[in-house]
């Protein structure tokens, strides 16, 4: 028996073809990232004002071999030092998710490898244990341009939804937000950037289900109320600069408002289970925004829990969070076939009632 555990990552789910390999030892501990690759996309829909499913699809199927290759080179391993090989097999952009459950059938049965199907969300939510060591269990906030939960995470396949987007996430809206006001993509940098210079306090935009009882939130309507702010300030179709910047520092500052009290109220629920380590961990890209950040942190040091907030290049969507899971998982006993299948929808929790409605292809969130 080996000394670790070493597992080759696989992600595609969106417009990132990511390859890494993890190591831990045998009993989950220790866990050290031996290569992390990610190869991005931006390029490819900078055109299209947001990614196109198609073209991300093709570009995995051209990049996932050499994201594998590169990703073993830099590790210093072969097939042969690996023990298993995980993969994102959902949620996503099916075409792109199907990629690298293509790619990671065909090296796992080369090489005589188990092979391990990974939700996507999973990977964001186990990535404190990776980077922290934080121990179960802890309330996980992911916020991110597709996303926006709060999990009770228990265990690597024990997940408690406490409350979600009915609606957009918030990166998402950060996007439309930009696009709205003319700033490049992605979305959360531009306005970030704009919002230093802003009045918040300009523009009476909304906080929305702040009048709600319970944790989940909206943005589609905050999106919409920027708009009609903007509309009634522009001149000659013109949008001034400070009134740019001041729209920013208003919507992010709904934001931040919005995500604090939500995330205070799930800690309330979280707290009451008396857990032995209270921790808050958040991850995602919208983590990065400085301001959001910060509140967080006030909300968690007010309820006396931890912050952790991993580095930013394991927030974003990444193939060493997917090792890791997988890791978790096979010590767990999870083996998958070749059957296993590409999912478009995979919600973590699945006793909850689906936040944003079903279909022939099961719940969304």
């Amino acid at each position: 028996m080996r000394d670790t555990l070493t597992l080759l990552g696989i992600e595609s789910s969106c417009d990132d073809t990511a390859a890494a390999v993890v190591r831990v030892a045998p009993g989950g501990g220790d866990p050290r990232i031996l290569s992390s690759v990610v190869m991005g996309q931006a390029a490819l829909h900078d055109a299209f004002g947001g990614v196109v499913p198609e073209i991300a699809a093709r570009a995995h199927a051209e990049k996932l071999d050499l994201a594998v290759r590169e990703a073993l080179d830099r590790a210093e391993v072969g097939l042969s030092d690996l023990d298993a090989v995980a993969v994102t097999a959902g949620p996503g952009l099916i075409g792109g998710v199907m990629s690298g459950v293509m790619c990671a059938k065909g090296i796992a049965a080369g090489a005589g490898l188990p092979l391990v199907g990974v939700n996507h969300l999973a990977g964001h939510a186990l990535t404190p244990r990776l980077t922290d060591g934080v121990a179960y269990p802890y309330l996980m906030l992911l916020v991110s341009g597709g996303h926006c939960q709060f999990l009770l995470v228990r265990g690597p396949q024990d997940f408690a939804r406490l409350g979600g987007t009915i609606d957009d996430a918030p990166g998402e809206a950060f996007d439309k937000v930009a696009r709205l006001l003319a700033l490049p993509q992605p979305g959360g940098p531009s306005v970030e950037a704009e919002a230093a210079t802003g009045d918040a306090a300009r523009f009476a935009l909304p906080r929305p289900l702040l009048d709600r009882e319970g944790c989940d939130l909206s943005f589609s309507g905050l999106k919409t109320a920027v708009l009609r702010a903007r509309d009634g300030v522009m001149r000659d179709g013109t949008l001034g600069r400070l009134a740019r910047a001041d729209l920013c520092a208003g919507f992010q500052a709904a934001v931040c408002d919005v995500l604090g009290e939500k995330t205070r109220r799930a800690l309330e629920i979280y707290l009451a289970e008396g857990p032995e380590v209270p921790t808050l961990a958040v991850a995602g890209g919208v983590a990065a925004n400085r301001a959001i950040r910060a509140r967080l942190m006030e909300v968690a040091e007010a309820a006396g829990a931890a912050f952790v907030a991993p580095p930013l290049a394991l927030c974003t969507d990444n193939a060493a969070m997917i090792a890791y899971a997988g890791a978790e998982l096979y010590l767990a006993g999870q083996r998958d076939g070749m059957d296993l299948g590409a999912r478009p929808r995979w919600p973590l929790d699945k006793a909850s009632p689906a936040m944003l409605g079903s279909g022939r292809k099961g719940a969304k969130a």
